[in-house]
């Protein structure tokens, strides 16, 4: 059974610290960015990931639990975690642009780094190259149409590169329906949809591209389609998405007549 995100309690100042004291430690940071991808995973995969034992991540995971960044959710034996919402993932997703990123040192991580910026997931939206062109075909068709005055997906100005998700500059535009059926996505029922608690439009300021790419609730219904269509699917480590040969020839039609992969 999942546990609850931690409600705000009434008092004082929001003690940071004790939170940013969890994101501090190398093996919790690395188990919480494999959740980043949206998914639930058992303490095997992310000790795997991780480069600890099970005993380790199940210390970690405990201190995570109790301070509400993950849920836990038992299948039997296991017990599978992932994190409490996307808040957990936009503190990742910010973090990641002020954090350092160190050179390359293998063809494996250059392999792996590539295959990160080409597509991937941003918890539960498109990210990277495919999630930048994505979201720039929508505005080319006016199923996003700006409202700040910037242009395509730059972002704005008063956009800071430390906080990827924000209150959209963009609005849903008035023939967005039709071309978003072509995507599998149906608009008006996720208009209507009275259990949506998350904004229609937010966008992130992609970390390796410096775009914006959709986030939100449209956004998390793109990925889910494209899912369910096999237009793409996970890629060999947690984050990467591949296109596949099927997701090649829709999106290749969808992306007037261009090649999917970025």
């Amino acid at each position: 059974m999942s546990q609850p995100t931690r409600s705000p309690q009434p008092g004082g100042e929001p003690d940071l610290a004790a939170v940013a004291a969890l994101f501090a430690d190398r093996s919790r940071a690395r188990i919480l960015t494999t959740l980043l991808d949206g998914r639930a995973l058992p303490a095997s995969r992310l000790a795997a990931e991780a480069g600890v034992t099970q005993q380790t991540v199940s210390s970690h995971m405990a201190r995570l639990l109790d301070a509400g960044l993950v849920t836990v959710e038992r299948s039997g034996r296991h017990r599978f975690y992932a994190l409490a919402g996307p808040e957990v993932a936009t503190v990742l997703e910010a973090l990641a642009h002020l954090a350092p990123v160190p050179p390359v040192a293998s063809l494996r991580e250059g392999s792996r780094a590539k295959r990160l910026r080409d597509g991937r997931t941003c918890y539960d939206h498109l990210a990277g190259r495919l999630g930048v062109r994505v979201t720039t075909h929508l505005i080319d068709r006016q199923v996003l149409v700006r409202t700040d005055g910037g242009d395509g997906v730059r972002r704005s100005h008063s956009d800071d590169l430390s906080a990827p998700s924000v209150v959209a500059p963009f609005e849903v535009g008035p023939h967005a329906a039709e071309e978003l059926a072509r995507w599998g996505v149906n608009l008006v029922a996720l208009q209507h949809d009275r259990e949506r608690s998350r904004p229609m439009l937010r966008f992130c300021t992609d970390v390796t591209e410096q775009r914006y790419h959709l986030a939100g609730a449209l956004g998390a219904a793109l990925l889910h389609s494209l899912r369910d269509q096999g237009w793409v699917t996970s890629g060999p480590r947690p984050r990467e998405l591949s296109v596949t040969e099927a997701g090649e020839a829709a999106l290749g039609r969808l992306l007037d007549g261009s090649p999917a992969q970025p």
